[in-house]
């Protein structure tokens, strides 16, 4: 029976332009749609920009135009963007329409008959000049901790977190002038009273990653829950509380509804209702009930977002829609943050590129393709490694799906295909035998799988092109059946992973349909060959990346960067690696972290020295307890578990291990994590460790750590060691019981 799935992306702020850390997530979420689609579910995309708050206000102050001008003009761009990247929305709203301000009426009047709101005093920064309080981006000063000057409102450089209030000789951004402290009443609601069902909700029937829900219960759940502030007052864009004068819903509040008033908009387009896609639960609803009526009756709702705002989606909302009495989500999709090259974006690097920029130089294909390549089901950050942007495009879809037909469809467009299926060696079978588990990879958000076993299968479908040669065959007349058989297997194997790819590259599925006359519809085109079918003429369907196109990329990006940074709102996915401040929205609990720490450095020749660290076989070795070792290499700079999360550390068998003559320090390691999966790495251990006492050794690597090409060969990892370096360098493994590919936490 075909699903029906309500998939929804986290709301762009429509205060600034979409760049490649946004696209990070849209394209996600396009892919998991278009896959459910050509599974023949009936699936739709609903998204809107998120147009509330001071920051519109304050911006369209300076620009002399309505606030309404500014996200019309806004929303102009983030569609061509995102048409650009060809990612479809079935309905791309605002969260400044009059749906919106119904339902969050609606949802209003349900919050307060559940008696979750109450009224307190808060105390604010005031800009007498400007005549607007101050959200936390809006002014700086010293930190109230460590005095550390020139720090934002709510957190400074060092980590340490304070109110804007708490700041000393604070100074409006927006005027320039010392603020005023004033006091305003805005309006909370009590979320500790729906704390058992929030509780309950997250460890129920899969809702989220084990590692969000495990981080939630350890960071929120395992104390009361704070009140959530949910009211502005005066001067405000956004939608004025009818029983609250004078007050208007915070930007938060109205953003998670703004997935239901899009949807309402496709719905009255589309003659349909709005409860067929975000069913009602019965009333009234009692706090602890995990689980609606219905919840299991094929109807899904899907919403993907990034890390940063995980706390809103995944206590907030469900709180929102359980006390509403709405269906709550089936599934929130949590991804990690975009780095390049190892960093976070700059502006001054030209690492920061707006969408439209990259469109101007690059295929979105390629970008469609890369970060499917590199996204699992994991939060792992993805870095867009520019060189191996190039080298990953240029090998994978010009070299290995695109050349099965550049080198074979030239050949049969007088004849067309075959009219029987060639033999193949059963290489069609086996491809077709690939089906279900990628399209599991697919379902899991798992892509990255997904591509590994797609391009295996191309570089089957490859060797079979090289070994049968049909360019030479058709210098052979007498040969003319066996090259138009030849071909006929090809295309049919190019086809095949054209099906495979085409969530993921929807042009390429297109040119497929038009070469050989059959368009790609359903998942299971990849199940029966083609046969006897004409084969138009051959068009360039992807050209090579050249490192110029790059380059001019970020030359162009360095040129168009602002001397400060647009204000961005933690709201929409802006996944850099530290999750900038944002004006009015606040800055999220589980944003403004700093930067995550190596947790080892490369030696002189690229290899692995650690930081010292006690080792578990000196435990009886007073002098190791000594403290010299802690004195010669102090602790590094707190960080959260946020940041320890993204270092995917795991243990990993040696299953090689050898010499390399030319280094004075390395060994080359082959490293198994299990299965087929292996790694090569160079590590700094030859003065500690014969290669013959490595073999068969269980050792703890980075596994997620970008391939770095050296001049002895590429390097896919670090191992984990201790020690100052030289002959004192001790690996870290594993107690025994454990196994390659375990993930150390």
């Amino acid at each position: 029976m075909p699903r029906q799935i309500l998939v929804t992306a986290a709301l762009p702020y429509a205060n600034g332009h979409i760049h490649l850390g946004h696209l990070v997530e849209y394209i996600q979420t396009d892919i998991w749609v278009r896959f459910q689609k050509l599974r023949g579910n009936r699936c739709i995309y609903i998204c809107a920009d998120d147009t509330h708050g001071t920051a519109i206000m304050i911006r369209a102050r300076q620009e002399g135009r309505s606030e309404e001008a500014l996200i019309a003009d806004m929303q102009r761009h983030h569609t061509a963007d995102f048409a650009g990247f060809d990612i479809e929305f079935d309905n791309y709203g605002s969260t400044n329409s009059p749906e919106n301000r119904e339902l969050c009426n609606e949802i209003w009047k349900r919050l307060r008959a559940a008696d979750l709101v109450v009224e307190r005093d808060v105390v604010q920064l005031y800009d007498v000049k400007a005549g607007t309080f101050l959200a936390d981006r809006f002014v700086k000063g010293t930190c109230p901790v460590c005095n550390l000057p020139d720090q934002y409102g709510d957190s400074c450089d060092n980590g340490h977190t304070y109110s804007p209030a708490e700041l000393k000789d604070p100074i409006s951004t927006l005027s320039g002038t010392t603020p005023e402290v004033r006091r305003a009443p805005h309006l909370f609601i009590e979320l500790e009273k729906l704390h058992s069902f929030l509780a309950e909700w997250i460890d129920a029937d899969d809702h989220l990653q084990s590692e969000v829900a495990n981080y939630l219960k350890g960071h929120f759940l395992h104390e009361p829950l704070k009140a959530w502030d949910v009211s502005r007052p005066a001067p405000y864009f956004g939608f004025e509380i009818p029983d609250a004068p004078g007050n208007y819903w915070y930007v938060w509040f109205d953003a998670p509804i703004g997935y239901m008033a899009s949807l309402w908009e496709w719905c009255k387009r589309n003659s349909e209702k709005l409860e067929d896609w975000w069913p009602r639960q019965q009333l009234p609803l009692a706090a602890g009930e995990g689980r609606g009526e219905g919840e299991h009756d094929g109807r899904e709702i899907h919403h993907f977002i990034g890390k940063d705002i995980q706390y809103f989606h995944c206590l907030f909302w469900p709180g929102m829609l359980k006390t509403a009495g709405y269906r709550l989500p089936t599934k929130v999709h949590i991804h990690g943050f975009l780095t390049v090259d190892g960093a976070k974006m700059s502006k001054t690097k030209g690492t920061f590129i707006r969408g439209a920029t990259y469109l101007q130089h690059l295929n979105p294909s390629y970008l469609r393709y890369y970060y499917a390549a590199k996204l699992g089901s994991r939060l792992d950050d993805l870095d867009l490694n520019l060189d191996e942007f190039v080298s990953k495009v240029n090998s994978d879809l010009v070299g290995k799906v695109v050349n099965l037909a550049s080198r074979t469809a030239k050949f049969v467009e007088a004849t067309g295909l075959s009219n029987t299926y060639p033999a193949d060696g059963g290489l069609f079978a086996a491809a077709a035998a690939e089906a279900e588990v990628i399209a599991a990879a697919y379902e899991d958000c798992d892509y990255n799988q997904a591509m590994r076993r797609i391009m295996a299968l191309a570089d089957k479908a490859n060797v079979y092109v090289d070994e049968h040669a049909p360019w030479k065959l058709k210098k052979d007349a007498a040969r003319a059946g066996e090259m138009q058989d030849v071909c006929t297997v090809a295309l049919n194997l190019f086809r095949q992973l054209a099906v495979y790819l085409a969530p993921v590259l929807p042009r390429l599925a297109a040119q497929t349909g038009e070469l050989l006359g059959r368009p790609i519809a359903h998942w299971d085109d990849a199940q029966a060959p083609l046969i006897g079918t004409p084969v138009a003429k051959f068009t360039h369907m992807l050209n090579r990346v050249e490192k110029d196109q790059v380059t001019a990329m970020i030359e162009e990006s360095k040129e168009q960067a602002p001397a400060t940074a647009p204000v961005v709102v933690p709201g929409s996915p802006d996944h850099v690696a530290v999750v900038p401040r944002s004006p009015d929205r606040g800055t999220p609990p589980t944003a403004g972290l700093p930067s995550s720490q190596n947790l080892e450095t490369s030696g002189p020749e690229g290899g692995t020295v650690g930081r010292p660290s006690h080792n578990p076989a000196d435990s009886h070795n007073q002098s190791a307890d000594s403290g010299d070792a802690l004195a010669a290499e102090p602790l590094a700079a707190q960080i959260s578990i946020d940041d320890f999360a993204k270092v995917d550390l795991r243990v990993a068998r040696v299953v090689a291990a050898e010499d390399v003559a030319e280094a004075k320090k390395l060994l080359k390691l082959t490293l198994s994590l299990g299965g087929d999966q292996q790694r090569t790495v160079f590590a700094g251990i030859k003065e500690a460790y014969k290669p013959e006492q490595l073999v068969g050794r269980l050792v703890v690597m980075v596994a997620n750590l970008a391939p770095r090409q050296m001049k002895f060969g590429l390097s896919e990892g670090m191992v984990v060691a201790t020690g100052p370096g030289g002959k004192e360098v001790y690996l870290l493994a594993a107690d025994s019981g454990a196994v390659p590919g375990q993930r150390v936490h």
